[in-house]
């Protein structure tokens, strides 16, 4: 992220994003509330008319226009196939001055402000809250729900989205830490080889899997990212962001949901797959890649963390980052991957 991307992105200020809306011709009433998301700027607004919306101001530098458009256009594939999605509204503009609209239909707003150009998306709000796996029937449904997803997901490839290639995905993960200077001197010699080492099995376990059918994915589809709605005929599970949807395997889309010792995961994966099944065959080879995607994530979050320190908002989320103690543990969490991928 450059100097200017960072400064662009700080000065967007709630005025701004009120000034914004208003171009469109969504005219706000005053209200507004910064929601929780490290990677954009995303607000829930109220407007005149007494409904609210929600708008996502995309991080500069991180995703091109086609990007973006190929994930709202997957999203708006997904409503009209009754998926539970929170899709982008279809835009409209008012007086159009210093903003210019994409897409077939236009979902993504691009919009000059004091020298500064915001790109920014507004969808309806959805509330809810995190699903609770203790229910008995939470994960069956889940389960379902990600087949649903999966079902529209298998009709066509993204063709600018990222494909995963975990080994390929670890090794830039890797290697853009080394790049940034975020390891602790004593620390940094006991993570490498511990980070190499994870590579050479994650790489190991794909091989040994052999090829696998790839799809449209939710790409990041832990607890946190899905809502989960108690009343009306939409109940259930309910996603509202797919900005990191991508190409690869459907495990990538099941793994986060299970959590425990071995017994328990298994257990927990059979009650997915039982909801899966019913919209989505599953290849049985995949639940191999449980760890070894586990792992790849460790490596990329950590990637992720140091690529945006320079972000305010990082340091304060994130004060333990960096430190030595960090990179201990992540060394030790490695160490421990590397003994469960080789059971």
């Amino acid at each position: 992220m450059t100097a200017s991307a960072r400064a662009g992105y700080l000065e967007l200020t709630p005025a701004r994003v009120l000034d914004a809306l208003d171009a469109l011709g969504l005219r706000p009433d005053g209200r507004l509330l910064q929601l929780n998301s490290y990677e954009n700027r995303v607000h829930q607004v109220f407007l005149e008319d007494g409904r609210a919306v929600v708008t996502k101001f995309y991080r500069p530098g991180r995703w091109r226009d086609a990007q973006i458009l190929e994930e709202h256009a997957f999203a708006l594939e997904l409503a009209a196939a009754e998926v539970p999605v929170v899709a982008p509204l279809v835009l409209q503009t008012a007086a159009g001055d210093g903003l210019q609209l994409l897409g077939d239909p236009p979902t993504l707003a691009c919009w000059q402000a004091a020298g500064e150009l915001h790109r920014f998306s507004v969808s309806p709000r959805c509330a809810g809250r995190e699903p609770e796996l203790e229910r008995p029937d939470t994960l069956r449904r889940l389960g379902g729900f990600i087949g649903r997803l999966h079902a529209v997901g298998r009709r066509r490839p993204f063709e600018h989205r990222h494909h995963m290639d975990p080994p390929r995905d670890g090794a830039d993960a890797l290697a853009r830490v080394q790049a940034l200077d975020v390891l602790t001197a004593n620390e940094a010699g006991p993570w490498i080889d511990a980070a190499q080492r994870a590579l050479a099995a994650i790489a190991e376990a794909f091989d040994r899997v052999g090829p696998l059918r790839t799809l449209r994915l939710h790409g990041d589809c832990h607890l946190g990212n899905v809502l989960w709605r108690e009343t009306g005929t939409d109940s259930g599970p309910h996603v509202v962001d797919l900005d990191d949807a991508c190409m690869g395997p459907a495990v990538q889309d099941l793994w986060m949901l299970v959590s425990g010792d071995a017994h328990t995961m298994a257990a927990q994966f059979d009650r997915l797959l039982d909801g899966y099944a019913e919209w989505c065959d599953f290849d049985p080879r995949e639940r191999a890649l449980v760890e070894p995607l586990r792992t790849l994530r460790m490596l990329r979050h950590s990637a992720w963390l140091a690529e945006r320190w320079l972000d305010p908002a990082f340091p304060a989320a994130f004060p333990f980052f960096g430190t030595p103690a960090y990179w201990s543990q992540q060394t030790t969490q490695l160490r421990e991957q590397l003994e469960l991928m080789a059971a």
